[in-house]
């Protein structure tokens, strides 16, 4: 009996370590850049100011689209912001802001005091549309071609280097 207990003993502890050493080598940070190459299905984002929805058919015409995930209280969404309006020029990018778990006229305002850079603008109140985006926090952007292939997504503030390689994914 008591080399039955002592067996049991060694077993519980060596599973044990055995759990802690599998989970403590496990890659625990949650990092969506992997979704990159891998198509969007169904795209059905709240319009911001009207009644509907942006869906895959109203995005067929455009060689690119970039989506991006931005709200008024969001400071490094003020950092970016230069950028996407720049982008707006581009003419085979359609820029499509979804203003994130925010108040509609701080959203507003944001957009009225800083210039609004977005061909359509959505809205996502509870936060539950972004993860069909990979999305958990803002700013992110999502870089797509006309075939919803993720080419590029960019986790926190569009930065120079972000900007300059949009530059030329939309020049191929």
């Amino acid at each position: 009996m008591k080399k039955i207990i002592n067996i049991l003993v060694v077993s519980i502890i060596i599973f044990t370590v055995g759990v802690f050493y599998f989970s403590l080598n496990n890659n625990s940070i949650y990092d969506t850049k992997g979704l990159e190459g891998e198509k969007i299905e169904n795209i059905k984002l709240e319009r911001f100011d009207e009644n509907g929805f942006i869906e895959n058919k109203d995005l067929k015409n455009n060689n690119y689209i970039l989506v991006n995930f931005w709200a008024s209280w969001c400071a490094p969404c003020r950092l970016e912001h230069p950028y996407l309006l720049k982008l707006k020029n581009e003419k085979n990018l359609k820029l499509i802001g979804v203003n994130f778990k925010d108040k509609k006229n701080n959203a507003k305002n944001f957009l009225n005091n800083y210039g609004n850079p977005y061909h359509e603008l959505a809205k996502d109140e509870y936060g539950k549309n972004s993860i069909n985006f990979g999305v958990y926090g803002i700013p992110e952007s999502i870089l797509f071609d006309n075939h919803y292939v993720i080419i590029k997504k960019v986790i926190g503030p569009i930065s120079k280097k972000d900007y300059d390689d949009i530059k030329n994914i939309l020049k191929k």
